[in-house]
């Protein structure tokens, strides 16, 4: 049995820790699997399978500088004393953390590490931020880049030219039985005859956008159309979104905060609303595929490919889009096609064995 590692930032909501927690499950009988966290947080943190060895490697913030850069050092040196290529395999799932880069690097000579967003417009199309934040990651040290996306894989070959044997496009793996399973769990909403929006996310107006929604969610009550909106997820952005959720005064649009299991609210409502900016491949998305909610999304990532005309609509990256979407489905619904979630994650797992035994 392989002995593999994988690090992250923490197990706290959000699509990347959703997405890790489901691989983790499924690689865990044919794996013997560390996970090293940044943080050892989170609503997820007690899904991981028992067997997995969890382990923590945090950085030192002490404001003292000169002080920080030794203990950090220090911790630097001890980890790699003790696990310097110990493992077959290792990866850095969460992009954003320079920790988690440091570990999978050190880890194993097989190292991975995946992409979850779209950094070019994290950067605002600065393409010598979007540069330097892979250089500050060491990029190059990694055997394999994945990218949950074609759009991000493309943005990344354009900066990065020569990479091209690294790249490669997987999607996240989605534990679709236990979704089903867990979205007939009882809440205390019921089902209304109202058409009702469902958006599920971390609350972060950069790159999420709910104010898009909230602002035309006053368009269409002042245009008279009846309908509700629910959203599910907290962020650095809640009580913004509360205070003009308040000053609209926009009943119609419900604050439900972060939940382990958002999926009965999704059997409640009858189309899921993306509102971002930006994403990497939303597993949000898949979700409401697989409990056959009609999806309502901005032109981000794959949408265009994935979305569009199968099960649900694109709609322009603006709130005048979001506006247009939520306008076109309280007028005229939309058809969705079946979709097939075992197929799905065949070859998603197919394409994990291989990142791995590479």
């Amino acid at each position: 049995m392989k002995n593999i590692l994988f690090s992250a930032y923490s197990l706290d909501f959000g699509g990347i820790e959703t997405a890790l927690i489901t691989l983790l499950k499924y690689l865990n009988n044919e794996y013997k699997i560390t996970l090293v966290l940044e943080k050892k947080q989170g609503i997820y943190l007690n899904d991981l399978p028992k067997e997995i060895n969890v382990i923590t490697y945090t950085p030192s913030n002490m404001k003292f500088i000169p002080l920080r850069k030794v203990i950090n050092y220090i911790k630097r040196i001890k980890f790699t004393l003790k696990y310097k290529n110990k493992f077959d395999f290792s990866a850095d799932f969460a992009t954003y953390s320079m920790s988690s880069s440091f570990v999978a690097r050190t880890a194993s000579q097989k190292s991975a590490i995946w992409i979850h967003n779209n950094y070019m417009n994290f950067y605002d199309n600065d393409e010598q931020k979007y540069k330097d934040f892979f250089k500050s990651l060491k990029i190059e040290k990694f055997k394999k880049i994945v990218f949950v996306s074609n759009l991000d894989k493309e943005i990344f070959l354009s900066q990065f030219q020569g990479s091209d044997t690294k790249l490669i496009v997987c999607n996240n793996l989605i534990n679709y039985k236990k979704i089903q399973e867990m979205s007939e769990e009882k809440i205390e909403l019921e089902k209304e005859d109202i058409t009702t929006f469902i958006n599920v996310s971390r609350h972060d107006e950069k790159q999420k956008k709910i104010s898009r929604i909230i602002n035309s969610a006053e368009k269409l009550v002042k245009e008279g159309y009846k309908f509700k909106v629910l959203l599910i997820g907290k962020g650095t952005a809640t009580k913004e979104y509360e205070e003009s959720i308040k000053n609209k005064k926009l009943n119609n649009v419900m604050l439900l905060g972060a939940k382990k299991n958002p999926y009965p609210y999704f059997k409640i409502s009858d189309c899921f609303l993306l509102s971002s900016e930006f994403e990497g491949y939303p597993v949000v998305l898949v979700e409401a595929q697989i409990l056959g909610l009609p999806i309502v999304t901005t032109n981000i990532s794959d949408s265009n490919k994935d979305i569009d005309g199968k099960y649900g609509i694109v709609v322009d990256n603006s709130e005048d889009g979001v506006y247009n979407g939520m306008k076109t489905f309280l007028e005229k619904k939309i058809e969705t096609s079946k979709f097939e979630p075992e197929k799905y994650n065949e070859e998603i797992i197919e394409k994990v064995r291989e990142i791995i035994s590479d």
